[in-house]
């Protein structure tokens, strides 16, 4: 890959996971309500698992997602009810330590997360689609990856840090509990721009 593609490629990467979506909503969320130890694993799924989806639709996968308007349809309900369903997680969340009935999301579950998430399955199968030539697959799929992994690494936790931030501002009563449900429609939102916009 040229220098002059890396480097656009860099930048897609980093706008991409920088701003505002799923799952920096979630991860703010978390950072907030749990704090950084317990979100860690969150933002690892995060960050780790985007770069795993990426790698495997540049080799081949997002060409079976493109054909298929069945499959693209059933997945993108299937990331509306799972949004849904988070959205609702976080608006009932407490501060930790009083509601200990709630937990962040673990790093399985936030990497499995990716696989459901439209925002990422349009980022992941529009940057297979410009970035790979066909001539190297596998090396321009690992380049990709790696740019995602580095990209997603800062982002995740420069979120995490975020919600924690905030946190200090919030305390553990009302005002947290209304982010909390300020963050759930946000993400209630976004999920519905999504298959809206499909």
């Amino acid at each position: 890959m040229e220098p002059p593609i890396l480097l656009a490629l860099l930048g897609f990467a980093f706008a991409t996971t920088w701003t505002p979506g799923p799952n920096n909503m979630m991860l703010a969320t978390s950072g907030a309500t749990f704090g950084w130890r317990q979100t860690v694993p969150h933002a690892m799924g995060v960050a780790l698992g985007f770069p795993l989806m990426v790698f495997l639709i540049a080799l081949g996968l997002g060409a079976v997602f493109q054909r298929s308007e069945a499959l693209r349809t059933g997945l993108a309900w299937v990331g509306f009810a799972v949004m849904l369903y988070l959205a609702w997680r976080i608006s009932t969340a407490g501060a930790a330590k009083a509601q200990t009935r709630t937990r962040p999301l673990r790093f399985h579950e936030a990497a499995a997360f990716q696989w459901v998430n439209p925002k990422a399955w349009v980022m992941a199968t529009g940057v297979s689609a410009t970035y790979v030539d066909g001539e190297n697959p596998v090396v321009d799929a690992a380049i990709i990856a790696v740019a995602f992994l580095i990209a997603g690494l800062t982002s995740s936790q420069t979120w995490v840090a975020f919600g924690v931030a905030i946190r200090r501002i919030l305390g553990a009563g009302a005002r947290l509990r209304a982010f909390n449900v300020t963050m759930g429609l946000l993400l209630v939102a976004c999920a519905l721009w999504m298959v809206m916009d499909r």
